[in-house]
């Protein structure tokens, strides 16, 4: 018998003349697998120009969240915000279905975002980062799409039950992230949180999904994490991944004031909100360990105790900078 599989790599060499012929590119085209992960990236050349064809896990996102993920991409783009947006086929369907071995997998091609990534930016990409996030917050406002939204039973109860299947309570770690979640989630809701500017987040801004191009612009990719929730999300997740990333913490001080600063000459952001960024920010770091649990088959092969001591570490050393209070 054939053995069911969980998940399978699909064939570049398949993928191309399926691309071929769905969108009528010439027969020079090249497909070459550029990663595996969350989701399949393949890298689609045709002529000068470049693509990247995305092929959805199997039964990651549903067909109305892909769409939905692509209608927010297509309103960016028409407002002027640099994104990598989805291209129709020669019928002018954005979706294709490929029917892999675990079954019927989701794929769109997507256009390419030109400009390079950057792990560690001069002050003015740090500033266009905080604009770009401002100028698409002011599209995003009030909008609201059929995808998840994130409250903290998204981020904190929902993630905290996934990592307890991986993980056993006894271990201090799991106990502090209890603790953390538990107090940081009430004290934003004493706050009142959801009433603060809400719309569509990213949830995954940071310098492995945008390209920086000429004049510091910035273009944004990997829309996988949408949803519904407080815009100041995406601020705090910007923060807390430039936190994690830049050793020098007056270093990664003056890049965060750049990235508010240029946030701020597009939208407001109140005090309130940047009072509580810091909680904002540990509450995604959950959520994330949660989604690493949820999918353990590609996200890190080093989940472990170890890991786990490692990530809860991170999130300590950013209660301690910002000296938020867990009793």
């Amino acid at each position: 018998m054939t053995f069911p599989v969980m998940t399978s790599t699909v064939s570049a060499d398949a993928l191309c003349k399926l691309v071929c012929k769905t969108y009528a590119f010439e027969e020079d085209t090249t497909c070459t697998l550029l990663r595996t992960g969350m989701n399949h990236s393949y890298l689609v050349c045709h002529g000068n120009t470049r693509y990247i064809f995305r092929v959805y896990c199997y039964q990651w996102r549903t067909r109305e969240e892909i769409t939905e993920e692509l209608r927010l991409l297509l309103l960016l783009k028409e407002r002027g915000i640099g994104v990598s947006y989805p291209v129709a086929d020669r019928k002018g369907n954005f979706l294709q279905e490929i029917h892999a071995p675990e079954g019927v997998r989701l794929a769109v091609l997507f256009s390419y975002a030109s400009g390079a990534k950057v792990r560690f930016m001069n002050d003015e990409t740090y500033t266009a980062i905080g604009s770009c996030m401002g100028k698409m917050h002011t599209i995003t406002e009030h909008l609201d799409i059929a995808r998840v939204t994130y409250r903290t039973e998204t981020l904190v109860t929902t993630a905290y039950e996934r990592i307890r299947t991986f993980f056993p309570d006894t271990l201090a770690e799991i106990q502090f992230i209890k603790k953390a979640g538990w107090q940081l989630s009430e004290r934003l809701q004493k706050n009142h949180w959801e009433d603060w500017p809400r719309g569509v987040v990213h949830l995954d801004m940071w310098y492995d999904n945008m390209s920086v191009g000429k004049d510091n612009t910035i273009t944004l990719f990997d829309f996988d994490f949408c949803g519904n929730g407080p815009l100041l999300l995406d601020i705090a997740y910007c923060c807390k991944q430039l936190f994690h990333i830049e050793a020098d913490k007056r270093a990664y001080k003056q890049k965060e004031q750049l990235i508010l600063d240029g946030y701020r000459s597009v939208r407001p952001l109140s005090e309130e909100e940047l009072k509580h960024l810091p909680e904002a920010a540990v509450l995604i770091w959950i959520f994330y360990l949660g989604v690493q649990v949820q999918r353990f088959d590609w996200s890190n092969i080093f989940l472990s105790e170890n890991y786990l001591k490692m990530y809860v570490g991170r999130i300590k050393s950013w209660i301690d900078y910002y000296n938020v209070p867990l009793t």
